[in-house]
């Protein structure tokens, strides 16, 4: 799922706090003033609102996020930013890096190391 469609999924549980209902109310703000009110980005918003745990409202919603190309919105960026920060959810990223020859690798934080060696069965 892309980072708008994410936070808005991950806030949807949090709008009894006033600074998560607010972050979230403007971001909506900021789609429709791109949009316009009647945007499917705004429909499936609504629907996942009435449906907060629907996988498949949230898959619709990701969806016209991406046919709407809005992603790249420095408005919408900095009200999705604040929807971030105010509801304390960070997006996590994955980093695949391959090494290959038998040097030492070193590691911290919360990593997963995997030999990537094939097993023939």
């Amino acid at each position: 799922m892309d980072p708008i469609s994410t936070a808005i999924f991950a806030a949807l549980a949090k709008l009894a706090e006033p600074a998560v209902k607010d972050a979230y109310d403007a971001l909506k703000k900021v789609i429709a003033g791109k949009l316009g009110n009647k945007h499917n980005v705004l429909g499936a918003i609504g629907d996942l609102e009435k449906h907060p745990a629907s996988q498949g409202r949230a898959a619709t919603l990701a969806e016209e996020v991406a046919k709407a190309n809005i992603a790249g919105d420095a408005d919408i960026a900095q009200a999705l930013q604040n929807l971030v920060t105010q509801s304390g959810d960070q997006p996590r990223a994955g980093i695949v890096q391959t090494v290959s020859g038998n040097s030492n690798i070193v590691a911290g934080g919360n990593v997963s190391i995997g030999t990537g060696a094939k097993r023939e069965g």
